[in-house]
């Protein structure tokens, strides 16, 4: 239960309260339930329309959000995942492989967070190593190769940070991710559908259409790591998330992102299948106007978007 839910769970628990004690004492509570069952749809819809960033945040971070692995089979046919880099190891934290997305075959990459505690020791909480993106490279270039499009999915606080990631060169396979992408003949549509964080993010990142589903977030830091930074307090992550402008909503108006999908009601995990669908939906329309354009044009409006980000003043 998150801060902000916590006037539905009394509301629910007043409901199963209510129902508990008219089977047990065989009485007519139905007007009262109705009444609470109401009472929590309009409390509901009015918390999940007000969502504040932080609040965002939190449900991004979900244990229970879907990850790469849970889409997959509702987005796409006939995956067969790939394995290795090819230099040192296979990265569980980085998944990828082949697919078709409404019979058009396609290349899907993701960063894969664990479901439980043991999971996600093996998944490395989803922060590749360097030997992840350079899996995500290599099926990258093979998609170019064979001509298939390329789908992304974002979700990791970041790349690992740790002495091994480090000596086995963590900042320049991300570098030179970032420099080949950007540089693809295949159209790449990519989607954030938890934590976008950092350079981690980002090495999965250049793509021809950004989408992000509305609870996910997409900064270059945490807001407890900018809290840090300052003020020198990472307790005041809530206040560095007002102001980092990490959210869907917030991107979308910077021009940063193309699309926000919207969640089920309460999030993501709360229909799994249904956000799929809309996630697919998203796919096939951007792969549609994608195609119409040539390999030099991919290119190029790949590079001007990242390009055009942000504003400046000249004096």
């Amino acid at each position: 239960m998150l801060d902000f839910e916590k006037p539905l769970f009394e509301i629910k628990n007043k409901i199963e309260s209510l129902k508990e004690s008219q089977e047990k004492n065989d009485v007519d509570l139905q007007d009262e339930i109705d009444l609470l069952e109401a009472s929590l749809e309009r409390e509901t819809k009015k918390i999940y329309t007000n969502l504040k960033p932080w609040d965002r945040v939190q449900i991004a971070r979900l244990q229970e959000r879907p990850t790469t692995l849970d889409y997959i089979p509702f987005i796409f046919d006939s995956f067969i995942e790939l394995h290795g880099d090819r230099n040192f190891r296979d990265d569980p934290a980085m998944i990828g492989g082949i697919a078709y997305l409404d019979g058009t075959p396609v290349t899907v990459i993701g960063q894969q967070r664990g479901k439980d505690t043991k999971d996600n020791i093996y998944r490395n909480f989803g922060m590749a190593h360097p030997e992840g993106y350079r899996k995500a490279l290599r099926l990258m270039k093979q998609a170019e190769k064979f001509n298939r499009p390329i789908i992304t999915f974002i979700d990791t606080k970041g790349a690992y940070p740790g002495k091994a990631a480090e000596e086995r060169g963590q900042s320049e396979s991300i570098a030179k991710n970032l420099v080949e992408m950007a540089s693809l003949k295949v159209p790449v549509i990519t989607i954030v559908i938890g934590e976008g964080g950092s350079g981690g993010a980002l090495g999965i990142g250049i793509s021809n259409k950004i989408n992000m589903l509305e609870n996910s977030t997409y900064s270059v830091i945490s807001p407890e790591g900018a809290a840090a930074l300052l003020w020198k307090d990472s307790t005041l992550a809530k206040m560095a998330a007002e102001t980092m402008k990490i959210t869907a909503k917030d991107l979308y108006q910077l021009e940063v992102i193309d699309e926000v999908i919207n969640e089920p009601l309460g999030g993501a995990h709360n229909n799994v299948e249904q956000q799929a669908k809309d996630i697919k939906a998203t796919f096939v329309k951007q792969l549609n106007e994608l195609q119409r354009l040539s390999s030099d044009e991919l290119v190029e409006t790949r590079f001007n978007k990242f390009r055009n980000i942000g504003s400046f003043n000249e004096s």
